[in-house]
Parts: structure tokens; C-alpha cells; sequence
């Protein structure tokens, strides 16, 4: 079976990373994909049926892709072929086609493991049906991308997606633990430098050991605290592509931490983007959206402070202007919320489209020239401010057209009082409507 390190001519003699000699012998050994190993998830009820099928592997880095893939292919008796959508073309894929149709002439079938397989074009994913269909491989793909967004169709109906789940603390001191047994050693490491570093591999197992490595190689007879630790290693940066999917799912979980009113949660993300690299301009611009979209008119005053945020990072910059937007992001989080003119207006478009070119109520038009008055423009307009309480009660709706509410306040913030007076200016024009 090939692996990365005969793709590289090494030989078994060669000296190999931590990550490798401690890469899983078989499924029950791989770490923190119970949910997809367990006999009956879907990889452990394949297992038992003595059966593989071609599946996309979904998940970050470090969670075992290659390994379970590997795997598979030895308990099946295949022949495992693996490719890196990175750095192969057609030609690499017609050489593994050619060799898996021989094998299957001789009985045995093959394993095609394509790592980063996103990277692939359309016409080069569809390149695969046909030998998936006809069973001359079986097409292990992986990815670190929502398959939904990359892959085509065709691809995903022939393919179960399986997601695997980034390593949590349990998961990541389990790999701790093996690599001190192989190495016959204990991380020169006190309890909460353990947990920092933990915390570094920020779930990838295979980035974890590679920390562990450096570790062992720093030795010394006095435990490190974090500050030592962070001395000895550097930290990489959080995993975050801005444009990518982990983009639009933080910036969900912000929106609707500030939806759901919870601040602490909506500082987090935010930290989270900005620590991530993400343009504050981009997040400004959000924080605009959540003022009108979920408080609007329920506290007017959200989208001042809003707007207040974005200027001030323009005139401050970063990092002191990034304060101002965690400012307006906690005052839009404790705001009372409503999304009742999001709602309103988006009811008002649809009326819009689907009337054409309904003409205003003659009252409602200005007559300047002498032709418009004859021909009654503005006739029967009554001046509003000339009215009780500055409301004549005229209906403004296209006179071929029922009246609409569009707008229902809540009885939140302000909004309950703006309720109070639509209520009692509707009671005025239904007494006006009245024969």
C-alpha cells in the first residue's frame, strides 16, 4: 500500500514525524469520530457488512481523514491509490483508472483516496461518475470544505457525505497521552501549560503532535508553565478563511447571537473574526444590518450607534477602533428587538411587484397647472396639520387597491408606544370612512 513517505522514495528506515508513527493501526484507534466508527454509525456498520462505498469526507484538518480512508481500503482488501487534488491533473487520474481497471480484471478493487478533492474543476469531478458507477473504483474524497458549495451534484449523489468533528480537550489528551508512551517520556508540561496546549491545537490531532514533537525535543527536568510554553512555541493563527466557509458560519453565529440577546456569545465571535483577520469594515457593515434588520424601530437608536461604530473605526482604526464596534455590537444585543419593519417591507415589495402601475388616490397627487385641477388632482386632500391632533384619517393606498398593514409593532421599546398611536390614528380613519 502506498503512503505519503513512499511517494516521497523513503525508506521504512527513514526517521518519520510523531503524527506518522503514531497514525492509527486500525478504526477503533482513531480519536474523536465515535459518531461515524461506532458499530452502528455509518463507517462501522460498512465494517460489519464487509463492504465499502464511495463517501466524501467532511472536517477540518487533523481529524483522520487519510487514516480512515487507509483503513478502510486494508480491511477491504483493496489496493489504495491516494491523490492530492493539488497537485494532480488528468493525466495522474487516467493512470489510476488504468491500473484500477486491470486490478478489477484480476478481482481486486481499488480504493481512490483524493485528498483536497474541492480543488478539482467541474469537468474533472465528473470524470469520476463513470468509474464509480460501473465500480471500477471506490471514491474516498476529502475535503475541508462544505461539499454543498464545492462539489457537483452528479458527484454528491454517487458519494455519501460523512462529517467528521474537530478533536475536543478529551480527544486531543488521548493523542497526549499515546505519544508519551511511545516516546517513553511526560510533556515537560504543568497541569495548565497541558491545557494551553490543548487549546493551541485548537482541535487538529495531527497539529497537536506535531507541538508534542517540539516538546519532547525541548526537554528539561523543569516543567514549563504557559508562559514558558508560549515562549517555546509559537501559536498559529486561528483557523479562519475569509472566504471560505468558516467566514459565513462565524459571521452567522454573531448575527444571531446579537438576534438571541446574547452579548457574551456575540463578543466571542467577534473577537473570534477580528482575531481571525476579517475586515472590520465588513463587520461594521453587518452590525448596521442587525440594527435594522432585528431592533429597527423597537430602539431607533441602534442604528445611530451602528452607524457611530463604523465612523469611529474609520477615525480611529485598528486595534483601539475595533473597541467601537464591540460597543455598538453589546448595544445591539441588549436592545429590545423587533423585526417588524424588515417584515413589513418585505410584504410592501411583494404587494409592489405583483400590483404594476396602480395610479395614486387623486387626493394624493399635486395639481400645479390648471388642466390637473380639472381634472381633480388633489381634489379632497385635507392638510393634515390643519386636523385634530395632525391627522386627517385620508387613505393613501391606490383606490383599486385594499389597504395593507404591513407594519405590526411589537410591544417592545419604543415600538409599544408607536402601536398605541397606529391604533388610535386607525380608530380616526375608520370614523372618516364611515358614510
Amino acid at each position: 500500500m502506498s503512503d505519503l513517505f513512499e511517494a516521497a522514495s523513503l525508506s521504512d528506515a527513514a526517521p518519520k514525524p510523531l503524527a506518522e508513527r503514531l497514525r492509527p493501526a486500525r478504526l477503533g484507534d482513531v480519536v474523536g469520530q465515535d459518531h461515524l466508527l461506532d458499530a452502528q454509525a455509518p463507517i462501522g456498520r460498512m465494517v460489519a457488512q464487509s463492504r465499502i462505498s464511495s463517501m466524501i469526507l467532511w472536517g477540518p484538518p487533523g481529524t483522520g481523514k487519510t487514516t480512515i480512508a487507509q483503513l478502510l481500503a486494508n480491511l477491504g482488501g483493496h489496493h489504495f491509490e491516494q491523490l492530492s487534488a493539488v497537485f494532480s491533473g488528468v493525466a495522474d487520474l487516467r493512470r489510476v483508472f488504468d491500473g484500477a481497471k486491470a486490478r478489477r480484471q484480476d478481482g481486486q478493487g481499488t480504493v481512490l483516496f483524493v485528498d483536497e478533492i474541492h480543488r478539482f474543476n467541474k469537468s474533472q469531478q465528473d470524470g469520476f461518475l463513470p468509474f464509480m458507477e460501473n465500480g471500477t473504483v471506490i471514491l474516498i474524497g476529502a475535503t475541508t470544505e462544505n461539499p454543498s458549495f464545492e462539489l457537483n451534484a452528479p458527484l454528491l449523489s454517487r458519494a455519501q457525505v460523512l462529517v467528521l468533528k474537530r478533536l475536543d480537550d478529551d480527544g486531543i489528551e488521548t493523542l497526549f497521552r499515546r505519544a508519551e508512551d511511545v516516546v517513553g517520556a511526560k510533556l515537560p508540561l504543568d497541569h495548565d501549560a497541558r491545557n494551553a496546549l490543548a487549546a493551541m491545537a485548537d482541535g487538529d490531532g495531527r497539529y497537536a503532535l506535531n507541538l508534542a514533537e517540539e516538546l519532547f525535543a525541548v526537554g528539561g527536568d523543569t516543567p514549563l508553565d504557559t508562559k514558558q510554553l508560549a515562549q517555546a512555541i509559537q501559536r498559529r493563527a486561528p483557523q479562519y478563511d475569509k472566504a471560505a466557509e468558516g467566514h459565513y458560519n462565524l459571521i452567522s453565529a454573531l448575527h444571531k447571537s446579537v438576534r438571541g440577546s446574547d452579548v457574551d456569545a456575540a463578543l466571542y465571535w467577534l473577537a473570534r473574526m477580528l482575531a481571525g483577520g476579517e475586515d472590520p469594515l465588513f463587520l461594521s457593515r453587518r452590525v448596521v444590518r442587525m440594527a435594522v434588520e432585528d431592533i429597527g424601530l423597537a430602539d431607533p437608536n441602534a442604528l445611530v450607534q451602528a452607524i457611530a461604530a463604523k465612523d469611529a473605526f474609520d477615525f480611529l482604526g485598528s486595534p483601539e477602533g475595533e473597541l467601537a464596534i464591540a460597543q455598538a455590537v453589546i448595544y445591539l444585543a441588549t436592545a429590545p428587538k423587533s423585526n417588524a419593519v424588515y417584515r413589513a417591507f418585505g410584504q410592501a415589495t411583494k404587494d409592489a411587484a405583483e400590483t404594476g402601475s396602480l395610479a395614486p388616490p387623486a387626493h394624493a397627487l399635486n395639481a400645479p397647472t390648471k388642466m390637473m385641477k380639472d381634472l381633480g388632482y388633489g381634489k379632497g386632500y385635507q392638510y393634515d396639520h390643519d386636523a385634530k391632533g395632525g391627522f386627517a384619517g385620508d387613505n393613501y393606498f391606490p383606490d383599486d387597491m385594499d389597504r395593507r398593514a404591513y407594519y405590526q409593532p411589537t410591544d417592545r421599546g419604543l415600538e409599544k408606544q408607536i402601536a398605541e398611536r397606529l391604533a388610535a390614528w386607525a380608530g380616526v380613519r375608520n370614523q372618516s370612512d364611515t358614510p
